[in-house]
């Protein structure tokens, strides 16, 4: 028997509680058609202070679940799923802003093999969401989109249904309102298949609980922090490449002018030249930080294969293994320039004609340095991971 527990989380609700759990029971005829013989309906409470409790308790069908005090939205949905009996969970907010009524449809299209099947705000349905909130959500999604290279419309929908055995794989999950992004963070990293149905968006029932700066900064900074987790090279890397782009662009602004004849830059011509050194230096900094961690996150996971920048190999051999031979090219050309300018201010040229190419010269090597640095880091943690790696495989342990 296949078995839909939908969870709940309700704090201070009193106003809009009876009518979302009325609702909810209401589809069970409509979930036997999707192929969910029964439904388990759990309300947590999280430490309500008004009538929430006495008001749920009442509705026939409602299991209530308590918490003593407040201990936040996410707290409340790990108490239900921890509770649930269901093959596949479901959940959604007790202010009346999501419709039950499309708990069959998320239901069936999980049942046609998605691992987590989100309802999106963002998809074309009918939407009240507020202009604020809205901008904040397409934010959010298309940031999830980057870090993990799938098109998501709607990171921080508060319903959606899943399959409970993969609760292993997004846990930890955080105790505040940013459950629902780090949720999706993680299913997109794990590999897991997340598909997305349309549904519609309502007014609240009550004052809402969110706060668009502090929690949206909350939202920000678990994303991120939980995609540097899995992937540090993809949110560092695309820095870096970033970086690097911004430098060379400036760079060949500047060689394309010097050749035209300008040997002197007023205020924004310096301005932009430093900007390029600052860019050229800090781009090659993230972006070997970035393969550095990678490997420390596959020495902490046990897997020898990391997801990488773009998800794929785009060199035959790997960047960060030509990040040697690279620094000593670009050690060997700061030498050339550094020599050439040298003799030719030591034969006559002044130095209005000569600070370029010896702000070249230092530039070239002190990338050349950190290449070399980075390149003998990564090979001392390449070795670590690959004996890690045939060591249990020898071994025949996990």
């Amino acid at each position: 028997m296949t078995v839909l527990t939908i969870v709940i989380p309700a704090y201070n609700e009193e106003d809009g509680i009876e009518e979302i759990a009325s609702r909810v029971l209401a589809v069970k005829p409509e979930l036997k058609k999707a192929g969910i013989d029964d439904l388990e309906l759990l309300v947590v409470d999280d430490g309500s202070r008004d009538r929430t409790v006495d008001i749920a308790t009442g509705i026939s069908g409602v299991t209530v679940v308590r918490h003593s005090t407040n201990k936040g939205y996410g707290a409340a949905l790990k108490t239900g799923f921890s509770q649930a009996r269901g093959d596949y969970i479901g959940f959604l907010d007790a202010d009346g802003t999501y419709p039950p009524e499309y708990f069959p449809k998320l239901c069936q299209v999980a049942q046609e093999g998605a691992d987590i099947v989100i309802g999106s705000r963002m998809a074309g349905a009918d939407s009240k969401m507020p202009f604020t909130r809205r901008v904040g959500n397409l934010f959010f999604a298309t940031l999830l989109t980057i870090l993990g290279r799938q098109k998501v419309t709607d990171s921080a929908s508060g319903m959606r249904v899943f399959r409970r055995e993969i609760l292993e794989q997004i846990y930890p999950l955080p105790d505040g309102l940013n459950l629902t992004p780090v949720m999706s963070t993680r299913a997109l990293h794990e590999g897991l298949n997340i598909k997305e149905t349309p549904i519609p968006y309502s007014e609240r029932v009550g004052r809402s609980k969110l706060s668009v700066i502090h929690d949206g900064r909350i939202f920000l900074q678990s994303m991120v922090w939980t995609a540097l987790s899995y992937n540090p090279v993809r949110l560092l890397g695309l820095l870096g490449l970033g970086g690097l782009g911004a430098a060379a662009t400036v760079f060949l602004s500047l060689v394309f002018i010097r050749f035209n004849g300008v040997t002197t830059l007023g205020p924004w011509g310096v301005f932009a030249l430093f900007f390029a050194l600052i860019s050229a230096v800090a781009g090659i900094d993230l972006f070997a930080l970035g393969v550095t961690f990678n490997y420390l996150v596959g020495l902490f996971y046990k897997k020898p294969i990391r997801q990488g920048l773009f998800g794929k190999p785009v060199f035959k051999t790997p960047l960060d293994q030509q990040f040697g031979w690279m620094g000593i090219l670009s050690l060997l050309a700061s030498l050339i320039v550094g020599v050439v300018s040298l003799a030719l201010g030591v034969s006559g040229w002044e130095i209005e004609r000569l600070w370029f190419y010896l702000l070249v010269s230092a530039l070239s090597f002190l990338v050349g340095v950190q290449l070399v640095i980075f390149w003998l880091l990564l090979r001392v943690l390449d070795e670590i991971s690959q004996r890690e790696f045939l060591t249990r495989q020898d071994l025949g342990t996990n």
